[in-house]
């Protein structure tokens, strides 16, 4: 039986960051992470067939507590990101509830906000609970359909699945994501190495672009073998945001193998 807390205790991670390693428990290549968040100290493998998971809070020290009144970089350790003035709250917006109406999404689930200015849906990427970008999608048939509004490199990324679902846009990782499946947005033609990093957290990763992206597909599963144990193809009909039938299930089956 293992003593988790000691072991936690012994890996002494620091207030605002996260610690990745095999998993104590069932032996996962580097599924275990261990993320101190202001003192709530958070553990989880994502390994699909471990259950090992839990959280307990420790003291901050004096130095960790200025730190969280002046911050000056965000937990990824790039440059502090701040929303821009134009983009606020949805406040269920007629544009933004059309959006939503259009592909079943829930804009306070997701805490979609909008861009007043360009008149964009904004998707908001978070680490730790923490703002550090944003990604907009043009409503108005503005150029470019995506655009990133800050600097940092963290992926955009919706549920809290033990699987990994890579997927074009935000709006396709908002749809597949939810408590088995982490929907991760490519928005591009080729995986950063922030996207690798962030994959490399999961045990099975399953690749899922559209029907006629398939050269990009295939070589999405040769660059993340080095850092996923187990990848796996989705052969899609049509985008996973449209939801059709039989992509979902196709979807359920290839998890389940």
């Amino acid at each position: 039986m293992y003593n988790m807390n000691e072991i936690i205790k012994e890996l002494d991670v620091p207030n605002g960051m996260t610690k990745r390693m095999n998993c104590p428990v069932c032996k996962g290549y580097k599924t275990f992470t261990v993320t101190n968040n202001k003192g709530k100290v958070i553990w989880n493998c994502y390994k699909a067939t471990c259950e090992t998971k839990g959280g307990h809070r420790v003291h901050l020290s004096v130095q960790d507590i200025r730190d969280a009144i002046t911050p000056d970089v965000t937990d990824t350790g790039e440059v502090e990101f701040t929303l821009p003035d134009f983009i606020v709250a949805h406040g269920f917006r007629r544009e933004v509830m059309n959006f939503c109406e259009l592909w079943e999404l829930d804009a306070d689930e997701l805490d979609l906000h909008y861009d007043v200015k360009e008149k964009r849906i904004v998707f908001l990427v978070k680490h730790n609970g923490v703002i550090v970008d944003a990604i907009g999608r043009s409503i108005a048939n503005r150029l470019p359909k995506w655009k990133r509004y800050g600097k940092n490199s963290m992926p955009y990324t919706y549920g809290c699945g033990k699987v990994a679902v890579v997927v074009e846009d935000c709006v396709s990782a908002s749809v597949v994501g939810n408590d088995v499946y982490v929907g991760l947005a490519v928005l591009g033609t080729s995986l950063s190495e922030s996207h690798k990093e962030y994959l490399s957290r999961f045990s099975t990763a399953i690749i899922a672009l559209d029907p006629d992206a398939l050269p990009k597909t295939l070589a999405f599963a040769k660059e993340l073998r080095g850092y996923v144990n187990d990848i796996k193809v989705l052969r899609l009909t049509d985008d996973l945001k449209y939801r059709q039938q039989i992509d979902i299930e196709n979807l359920t089956k290839l998890t389940q193998q």
